[in-house]
């Protein structure tokens, strides 16, 4: 089982685009019938699937972020990256990549992201 990581600012300003990447090591994400989410954690809140890559390359996102949602990937890192743009303090949480659509089976340690001026 591989390992993932995220990377990224740990604080971002309102109306700014947040952007973080996760690193995977161990497994590879072109592996057919692989997905790639991000999941959020508010604090005190619960878990908010934000979206995925596919292996493929093809991207879906929750419709209650996707139009502030890019989701991309460089397979020659073996990264895949979240971009979440015009920011408020509600999109404060810690952020997880993972590995699944519907079901996760492999997590990153998450990262804390503050929104705030």
């Amino acid at each position: 089982q591989g390992q993932l990581q995220e990377s990224g600012p740990g604080s971002v300003k309102p109306s700014q685009t947040l952007s973080l990447t996760c690193t995977v090591s161990g497994e590879t994400i072109t592996t057919p019938l692989y997905y790639w989410s991000w999941i959020r954690q508010p604090p005190g809140g619960g878990l908010e699937w934000i979206g995925y890559i596919a292996y493929s390359g093809s991207t879906y996102y929750s419709p209650a972020l996707k139009n502030r949602t890019a989701i991309s990937r460089d397979t020659s890192k073996n990264q895949f990256t979240l971009q979440l743009s015009s920011v408020t303090p509600e999109d404060t949480a810690v952020y997880y990549c993972t590995r699944g659509m519907t079901e996760f089976n492999n997590w990153g340690r998450g990262l804390l992201v503050t929104v705030s001026s």
